[in-house]
């Protein structure tokens, strides 16, 4: 346990002098300010008419200005969003060791090597559930700030659990980059794994195969598709799915030859 709290420190500390955390708060950033634009543009038609395209792909979203379908909006683009700046997080935590050259020093280190993986994850998870709560707080006050009309108590408290499930769910389908940037040793291969799953995530939810597919059980769970949902078969599938990931890419980091 000692060591593991160790590794947590130092990778926190890692997080925490680069720029990268940054770049990824304003990733997440952008969704608050998508979402709270659309919805002034919507309640805003001479100004909708006065932008042209903008205007015109704002309106054809057809949201009506109230706080179910705006937080409903915030889920969609927790879902996919947050599945890329996931992606993100984890290619740098895992795959950052072999593009700086220092994964034969970090794993020579008298520490398991399970201890380190353990703790990588950590970090990544607390990183992404911390911004998606921060993004959560944002888009509440963006809502408010373009005046969406006032609602009971339970509309908000619907809406936020409705978001945090989706970013629940965003969480283990995302893992398995961890393991494509140790395989790949480094970014490249991570990040174009993660692409290729968000592709056949889209793809298995068109062909009806989406409530058991993990990669599209975030989105449906945000009913990008009106009236989807997603049962118990879903969310195991996504469960599964990131201990899986966990599985491999501790088995990986503690068996494959590690000669880079």
């Amino acid at each position: 346990m000692s060591a593991l709290w160790d590794i947590t420190q130092i990778e926190t500390r890692k997080a925490w002098r680069s720029r990268v955390p940054l770049f990824i708060a304003i990733g997440f950033g952008m969704i608050p300010l998508a979402t709270g634009f659309l919805v002034f543009i919507g309640k805003n038609p001479a100004l909708s008419r006065s932008l042209g395209l903008i205007s015109t792909k704002a309106n054809l979203v057809g949201i009506p200005a109230d706080w179910p379908a705006y937080l409903g909006m915030v889920a969609q683009a927790v879902a996919t969003g947050g599945f890329i700046l996931f992606s993100l997080v984890l290619t740098w935590v895992f795959g950052r060791e072999f593009a700086d050259g220092t994964a034969k020093d970090l794993l020579a280190v008298p520490v398991s090597r399970a201890s380190i993986v353990t703790g990588k994850f950590l970090v990544a998870a607390g990183w992404f559930l911390a911004f998606s709560a921060i993004d959560l707080l944002l888009c509440l006050l963006a809502g408010a700030w373009v005046g969406l009309p006032p609602a009971p108590a339970s509309t908000f408290l619907a809406g936020c659990l409705r978001v945090g499930g989706v970013a629940l769910l965003v969480l283990p389908v995302s893992l398995p980059v961890a393991f494509f940037a140790g395989v790949g040793h480094g970014y490249l291969l991570a990040f174009g794994a993660a692409i290729l799953l968000m592709i056949l995530g889209m793809l298995a939810a068109i062909a009806g195969w989406g409530e058991v597919f993990p990669w599209s059980v975030p989105a449906l769970a945000a009913e990008i598709t009106p009236g989807a949902g997603v049962g118990l078969a879903g969310v195991m599938a996504a469960i599964l799915t990131g201990a899986a990931a966990v599985a491999a890419t501790l088995a990986w980091w503690t068996y494959a030859d590690q000669n880079r």
